[in-house]
């Protein structure tokens, strides 16, 4: 199941809508032979190479590379997530999406009242702001203009501790709708209050716009009343401890922190077509940025940078530049995102570090440097491969013949995490380049370990089974169990059986339907390249070439055994039951597997 769509309902998406139909609707499609063809709409081309196939329920562009589903057309079209991608599909066949764990034909709850909640809370807080003049003051401090202050809705929570309560909870159904929505904080006692008090506020939005939480930040010296305290105490009391600098929304049914990004709509808004998004630590960087001319940055809202996260990023733009300081604090953050990033750095993405000089942020070094500056700091941001060795080897002695083993083990199980592709080979060279050992990491990214042999690039045994496969899953259907090539030792027979398991489980299954189910799987990728690869003959040698490839597996799994049991003879340590077996192995030819 990917995310809280059951698997069943995406086959049956994708088995109504016809993806000819839901390309064409965007981007005009003309007739070549079996496949339809138009100018990729995510490159500027001349020439058509942006291909789509009826049979497969698939398109691909041999410009760019982009490829997939229906669904990933509109992700990529349309700039949505996978959810919201599904949900348009699905109304344009009249299908309404289940829910998780539900009837297949129930909707989704309904959020439409949460949402119109927040937005009401996100306009009282705009309201307050004209009202305070310490806020105003701070503001102007800051230089925040009025069209950047409507843009980004920045507004203002007043002191005291029910000034939301008072405003926007005035009934049962309205309190309940201000907590499920982390408006209001109970203490020990049960008594409610504002969650959000004497703080600027920042309305966080989601995909489409709408507001599904808020950050808060502390203007004065004199900190908020801490969470917990009684309504009663007056919200100036000294404290002994001051509120957190920042305080967020926790999570609710629309906020999941460790996957919303702030000002990705305002990004997304601004730029039509994205090359480039920044990643920078706080609001205020945020909003310089913006407001100084650079409408291309976003934050993380108190978390590292998650999976999740640089998912979102990559599908905005193709390069992402994560902007820390450069104390260890920012340095730890951007190792976290360096790992978060590596099993996403598909061919096309690229990565960059840019670490600021101590004492400053995006917001001082834009008021002192201009846009030009920063641009210019941009545009010398550290390469992930960079930053990747340097970081690795900062304390190796890599002129030493253990200091290169050291940074070797370091770095092969990260390099191994890279999905399969020329900047995955990259990596493993330049790794071989500064130790003098091979690169051995495992071709297939259905594997993500180390094993004991060198990158390859070229079409494995396995590959082209998976490939045959992904051209016809009906020919699922007449293999036999059990699998005899799974005795084999090569990346990727795992995956093969488990493809021709969904497909024997799903009659009727399409190619596209097929790689769908691992939409959020480190195979995904390498999948999708497969289906698009030109699969060279009519069905009839498809299916030949098919079981011509799991004939050939089975001959090398009796050959590895024969081999694996060969050396252990001479080692003198097989039992009884080994003997056995290798006599057998010897005594007898491989027999050729039979065709259905």
């Amino acid at each position: 199941m990917r995310g809280r769509i059951p698997d069943s309902f995406i086959d049956e998406l994708l088995a109504r809508v016809d993806i000819v139909d839901v390309i064409e609707r965007r981007v005009p499609l003309k007739k070549a032979g079996r496949e339809w063809t138009a100018c990729c709409p995510f490159h500027n081309e001349r020439t058509p190479s942006f291909y789509v196939s009826p049979a497969k329920q698939f398109f691909h562009c041999f410009g760019c590379g982009a490829h997939g589903s229906a669904v990933k057309f509109l992700m990529d079209y349309e700039r949505l997530e996978f959810p919201d991608a599904v949900e348009e599909l699905a109304q344009s066949v009249g299908l309404t999406v289940p829910r998780e764990g539900g009837d297949d034909r129930a909707p989704r709850e309904d959020k439409t009242d949460l949402y119109a909640m927040l937005d009401a809370a996100a306009r009282w807080y705009e309201n307050e702001l004209p009202k305070s003049a310490e806020a105003k003051a701070y503001c102007k401090k800051r230089g925040l203009d009025a069209q950047t202050i409507e843009r980004f809705r920045i507004g203002w929570a007043p002191a005291g501790f029910d000034g939301v309560i008072k405003a926007l909870g005035g009934s049962d159904k309205r309190m309940h709708l201000l907590n499920e929505a982390g408006m209001v904080a109970s203490n020990e006692r049960g008594n409610r209050y504002d969650r959000f008090r004497e703080r600027l506020m920042f309305p966080i939005l989601d995909r489409r716009g709408r507001v599904i939480a808020f950050g808060g930040r502390i203007i004065s010296s004199a900190p908020p009343a801490r969470e917990g305290q009684e309504a009663d105490i007056p919200a100036r009391t000294p404290q002994k401890e001051p509120g957190p600098k920042y305080l967020n929304s926790p999570e609710t049914p629309l906020f999941h922190k460790g996957r919303e990004l702030f000002a990705l709509w305002q990004v997304k808004q601004a730029n039509p077509s994205l090359a480039r998004i920044v990643v920078v630590e706080g609001y205020m960087d945020v909003i310089a940025m913006h407001q100084a001319g650079l409408p291309i940055a976003v934050a993380t809202l108190g978390t590292a940078t998650t999976p999740e996260h640089t998912e979102v990023l990559f599908r905005a733009a193709p390069d992402v530049v994560f902007c820390f300081d450069g104390d260890r604090a920012g340095r730890a953050a951007a190792w976290k995102a360096l790992e978060s990033a590596l099993p996403r750095l598909r061919d096309g993405r690229q990565a960059y570090f840019l670490f600021l000089p101590d004492g400053e942020d995006p917001d001082t070094l834009i008021r002192k440097e201009g846009k030009d500056g920063f641009e210019k700091r941009l545009k010398e941001a550290m390469p992930l491969s960079a930053y990747f060795f340097g970081e690795l080897a900062h304390d190796v002695d890599t002129a030493s013949l253990d200091g290169r083993a050291r940074l070797a083990e370091r770095a092969r199980p990260l390099i191994a995490r890279l999905p399969d592709g020329a900047f995955r080979d990259l990596m493993a060279q330049e790794l071989e380049k500064r130790t003098g050992a091979r690169a051995v990491l495992d071709a297939d990214p259905s594997a993500r370990r180390a094993v004991q042999r060198p990158i390859v690039v070229q079409r494995s045994l396995v590959r082209s089974a998976i490939a045959l496969l992904l051209a016809q899953p009906g020919v699922a259907d007449q293999v036999e169990r059990p699998y005899g090539f799974l005795r084999m030792d090569k990346p990727g027979v795992e995956l093969l059986a488990e493809l021709i398991d969904l497909a024997r489980s799903r009659p009727g299954i399409n190619p596209a339907m097929l790689v769908e189910h691992f939409a959020e799987r480190p195979e995904y990728p390498a999948l999708q390249k497969l289906m698009a690869a030109m699969v060279v003959g009519e069905p009839e040698t498809q299916r030949a070439e098919f079981f011509d490839a799991l004939a050939r597996m089975e001959e090398q799994a009796i050959v590895q055994r024969r081999d694996w049991l060969t050396a252990k003879s001479r080692e003198g340590t097989l039992d009884s039951a080994e003997k056995a077996e290798l006599r057998e192995l010897l005594a007898a030819r491989v027999a050729p597997v039979k065709v259905p």
